[in-house]
């Protein structure tokens, strides 16, 4: 497999609510590809990696908002030939564009493809609709996980970067999410208001637990429809909390079904899911129309299935 040196222009990040806590050498570590970690070490060091215009350390934990600027490094990058994104995957990616300006792209993304490459993964989301669109610039605005379904904002302008950023922080845009969770939740509509503590595992997986020491956390959930042993609810985070769904479902007893981190000892005996039961169902931004993705079939499956067994009780 041939490869090249090649030189990366000046490199921007904007940290949202996801990144937040990171060390400044993680998080770039994740990010720039082919570039050696000794090389990061030595431009923390040196001062051509700032964050708001200050120099740090690599321990320098990131907040929600800052802005890291990496100067022009060399790098190993593939030949375009090897390029890891198959030319299926970035038309059926185009497909899903369900809404575009000239700032602004939202992709109902299906589970199971990471938002960025990383972790095992050679490529992610942004990765494919660059290669897809020809479009250097590109980037999140916000992350969902990887078997977690529905809209994902990427922008097309830094302006809008720096606009949906800091409307996300402000928490003026709504997110609503579809889930199936375990059991038959009892509220019609309840706030779970539980604060969060994000930590690591000893293989460096990261987790999330309800705990006083952790960051105010509030989730409104919806029943939607109730069946024999599930219930599908719309939750809309108050917050953007790391996993902050799926613990908040599990803190009153209702994990989601397919979960495979949180809940999962919980018993379930409903028909078996092919992965987890999330979808980022609609984004209701200020000053745009309301961004809505349709639940996906395999979700729609799954809801079929358990109101035939409930008409069938």
């Amino acid at each position: 497999m041939n490869s090249t040196q090649q030189w990366q222009n000046v490199t921007w990040f904007d940290v949202d609510e996801h990144q937040a806590g990171q060390r400044i050498d993680n998080f770039l570590f994740s990010r720039l590809k082919g570039v050696p970690k000794s090389r990061i070490y030595r431009l923390i060091r040196e001062g051509q990696v700032r964050v708001n215009k200050k120099r740090i350390k690599a321990e320098t934990k990131l907040n929600i908002g800052d802005q890291i600027r990496v100067a022009p490094i060399r790098y190993e990058q593939k030949d375009e030939t090897e390029a890891p994104v198959s030319n299926t995957v970035a038309q059926s990616l185009l497909k899903r564009v369900v809404y575009e300006d000239e700032g602004l792209l939202v992709v109902n993304k299906p589970s199971g493809i990471a938002v960025h490459g990383g972790s095992g993964m050679s490529y992610g989301l942004i990765e494919a609709m660059r290669a897809a669109t020809g479009k250097k610039y590109l980037e999140l605005i916000h992350r969902i996980d990887r078997d977690t379904s529905g809209l994902v904002m990427i922008s097309k302008k830094r302006s809008t970067l720096k606009t949906l950023q800091d409307l996300l922080r402000e928490h003026k845009i709504q997110k609503t999410y579809a889930a199936i969770v375990k059991g038959q939740v009892a509220l019609d509509r309840q706030l779970i208001d539980a604060p969060l503590h994000r930590y690591e595992l000893a293989n460096g997986e990261r987790r999330v637990r309800v705990s006083s020491e952790g960051k105010p956390s509030q989730t409104v959930w919806q029943v939607v429809e109730r069946f024999k042993g599930a219930t599908l609810v719309h939750a809309s985070p108050l917050s953007g909390r790391t996993h902050q769904i799926r613990v908040h479902g599990l803190s009153i007893g209702h994990p989601l079904v397919g979960d495979d981190k949180y809940g999962h000892q919980t018993p379930y005996v409903g028909p078996t899911p092919r992965r987890l039961c999330l979808h980022a169902m609609r984004l209701e931004i200020p000053g745009y129309p309301t961004i809505e993705a349709h639940l996906p079939e395999d979700m729609q499956g799954l809801v079929a299935q358990l109101r035939a067994e409930q008409n069938a009780s």
